[in-house]
């Protein structure tokens, strides 16, 4: 059976790499609308929420030169997201930091899923499109058309080595995201402490939801290799865990299904399919 072509394109945006995947039979000029569109947004979220931009609707409120009733009403709309986030987490998660509120830590994710929603979600309805998805540094929401005959293999890496792949998740509709000090450097903070999260080399969440993925990504790290207690607070969330010595804890759908080195974790294969909804990681067929 010949495999459907894959078009894609990337641009750095919000100071990362973000690519744009469509499978399948789709006119160009079609595809090179809804990326523009996406990647214009994306820009539109950048200039709101950039902290290294003097005029982003971010520092003007946070320097009292801007109402945030007169800001972007994204900035509401994140400010919103992330107080549940953390009451949700019970504080393993914050966007508020010494009184002042950054959501950098929450904004790509709710970005990347809200364009992919909105600009990529509508090919889907074009005949021949089988999915489409976005990677945004590396954090994906993924969509497949109804009945297609298509799944995103996600590949896992280990965060002390990554040409090797501890796990590879499939997946029709969801969000995969990764979070830990091996992706960006110690620049996780655990909000109790006020000191870098330690313990957690790495761990990626699964959901429907890009944004929720993200958020219980950064706060298993915070929680730390050892507390797992959290997951039942996720939702039907499905990931692993890996700490500084190497091990890896792994659940599906909520519940712990195991500890294992990770020569060992290399050869597991989680199964998940999550409906739709309105790390480091890799994709693959």
């Amino acid at each position: 059976m010949k495999r459907p072509h894959r078009h894609v394109e990337v641009a750095d945006i919000m100071g990362t790499a973000i690519s744009v995947h469509v499978i399948g039979d789709v006119d160009s000029h079609v595809f090179a609308a809804a990326t523009a569109a996406l990647f214009d947004e994306l820009r539109l979220v950048d200039r709101v929420f950039s902290p290294y931009r003097d005029d982003s609707d971010l520092l003007r409120v946070a320097r009292g030169e801007l109402a945030m009733v007169d800001a972007s009403p994204w900035v509401a709309e994140v400010a919103q997201a992330c107080a549940q986030a953390e009451s949700d987490t019970g504080g393993l998660f914050t966007a508020t930091w010494a009184g002042v509120f950054d959501p950098t830590g929450y904004v790509k994710g709710w970005a990347a899923e809200r364009t992919a929603r909105t600009h990529l979600a509508p090919l889907l309805d074009h005949p021949g499109v089988v999915a489409a998805g976005i990677n945004a540094g590396g954090d994906l929401q993924l969509l497949t058309a109804p009945g297609a005959d298509w799944t995103w293999n996600v590949a896992i890496v280990d965060p002390a080595d990554r040409a090797r792949v501890l796990a590879t998740v499939p997946v029709r509709d969801g969000a995969v995201a990764t979070s830990g000090s091996a992706e960006r450097g110690a620049h996780i903070i655990d909000p109790r402490s006020g000191r870098a999260a330690a313990g957690a080399a790495s761990a990626t969440v699964v959901s429907a939801s890009l944004a929720h993925a993200d958020v219980w990504a950064t706060a298993a790290v915070v929680a730390g290799f050892d507390d797992l207690g959290w997951i039942g607070r996720a939702g039907p969330t499905t990931g692993l865990i890996v700490d500084d010595a190497g091990r890896v804890r792994r659940w599906l759908d909520g519940v712990e299904v195991g500890v294992d080195p990770v020569d060992q974790a290399a050869r597991r294969i989680f199964s998940i399919d999550l409906p739709r909804a309105s790390s480091s990681t890799s994709l693959s067929r």
